[in-house]
């Protein structure tokens, strides 16, 4: 009789676990500047959660959940959380509590399953007071002189990270990984060059949401946002990178959005407020400023597609225009590269290669400097430098170059020892300063 109540215990107790969320693991994904905590759920969760002080605590209720000892152990802390605890509440909820480093500003939303992952919940922990803090507006001061020299700024964005891998070849490579390592090569070499200064939107494997990429590339006042990617396609033939800028849809909405938001607008038209302006002005104003934006993007990319064809093979025979967000940033020239198809064995192997990683970056940074030795930003230190450079293409006349640069005929010839105004497509030209 005993053992039948016993049997009796264990069957009710099975019964009731069987209807119950299940914790599957955690994953924890610590950036700069934020900590992202992945729960893996059996199915759709109802949560709530709330902060504590005194030692700092997150603390996460689930309805109806349970978590077994072997996932909880295997929680090792990092960024901002630097334990986890549980345990079962009334009416069969779990409580999880998270143990902190320092106060923060918790915020969570569920995932639903998809190719990689099933149901999640997602919860992002950002520094007490900065979850909602946007990018500092860029304000002009006639009072505070600006430096006479500065480096060009290249914004280099490796996609995907964290619990987002990207795309998966068939034998295992993540996308989130060959792309880090080529935009640390390419930062590598952006920042070995005179002049020049890379900054990394991602330095490790944590994920950035598409519209702060943006706002990094921004707050680093970048002269240059550059998106690497690796593609993929069901059919695994198909092979070939890609280089991408944005579409005119893509532009339009981004202004429109910009446009009802006008008040942090002002450095996208060179300091000028668009508080005062009537709706028709104001979207003059920033079409103009973006027009110069997709232009750029366009010549940026150009160059950064010529060489990629002198790497491999390439998807589409001219530059591509797409509505990606994380081209959209109305006041940066900006392009997305597609290096290769990840689903494509043969592609694949040259990806997961160090050595490809770095042809692949070398083609790049010949892009990014040859499109910067025509078209330097003033007040940088190459635009100002006594050796600029040009090269030449199809149509380019001395003279021609001469207005350009705001330089004589002459220095230009001295500068180069040219005999005649005969100019060679591919040829570099030094471009003196004024009056050496």
């Amino acid at each position: 009789m005993k053992r039948l109540g016993w049997l009796l215990l264990l069957l009710v107790t099975a019964v009731a676990q069987a209807g119950k969320l299940e914790i599957q693991g955690v994953r924890l994904w610590a950036a700069p500047d934020n900590t992202r905590v992945v729960f893996d759920v059996s199915g759709p969760v109802v949560h709530r959660l709330f902060t504590l002080k005194g030692p700092d605590r997150l603390v996460i209720d689930l309805d109806n959940a349970h978590m077994d000892d072997e996932v909880r152990k295997a929680v090792a802390g990092a960024g901002m959380v630097t334990g986890l605890r549980s345990g079962p509440r009334k009416q069969g909820d779990l409580r999880v509590v998270l143990d902190l480093s320092r106060p923060v500003k918790p915020k969570s939303f569920v995932l639903r399953p998809n190719d990689q992952y099933g149901h999640r919940l997602v919860v992002d922990l950002f520094d007490s007071g900065a979850a909602d803090k946007s990018v500092p507006r860029r304000t002009q001061s006639t009072s505070a002189p600006s430096p006479k020299q500065r480096d060009i700024v290249v914004a280099v964005d490796a996609g995907h990270g964290g619990e987002d891998p990207g795309a998966r070849g068939k034998r295992g490579t993540r996308e989130k990984d060959v792309v880090l390592a080529i935009a640390r090569k390419l930062a590598a070499l952006i920042n070995k060059e005179p002049g020049m200064k890379a900054v990394l939107v991602r330095s490790g494997d944590y994920y950035v949401g598409l519209r702060k990429r943006m706002e990094i590339a921004r707050k680093h006042r970048a002269d240059l946002f550059i998106s690497i990617h690796a593609d993929a396609f069901r059919d695994r033939r198909v092979n070939g990178s890609s280089v991408f800028v944005l579409s005119r849809r893509g532009a339009s909405s981004e202004m429109a959005r910009w446009l009802a938001a006008r008040e942090n607008a002002a450095d996208l038209v060179g300091g000028v407020s668009l508080d005062d302006k009537d709706d028709l002005l104001a979207e003059v104003l920033l079409d103009l400023a973006q027009a110069a934006t997709l232009e750029a993007s366009t010549e940026v990319a150009d160059k950064v597609f010529y060489q990629m064809k002198q790497v491999g093979s390439v998807h589409k025979k001219t530059v591509q225009h797409a509505g990606f967000m994380v081209l959209k940033s109305p006041d940066i020239p900006s392009l997305l590269v597609e290096t290769a198809f990840i689903s494509n064995p043969s592609e694949e192997n040259r990806l997961k290669s160090s050595r490809h990683q770095q042809k692949m970056a070398e083609a790049l940074f010949k892009g990014i400097t040859g499109y910067f030795s025509d078209h330097a930003p003033p007040g940088t230190r190459i635009a100002t430098s006594r050796s600029r450079r040009h090269v030449i293409r199809s149509g380019d006349t001395l003279s021609q170059l001469a207005r350009r640069y705001g330089i004589s005929t002459g220095e230009l010839r001295t500068a180069n020892s040219l005999r005649s105004d005969r100019l060679m497509v591919g040829k570099v030209l030094k471009i003196p300063h004024r009056g050496s």
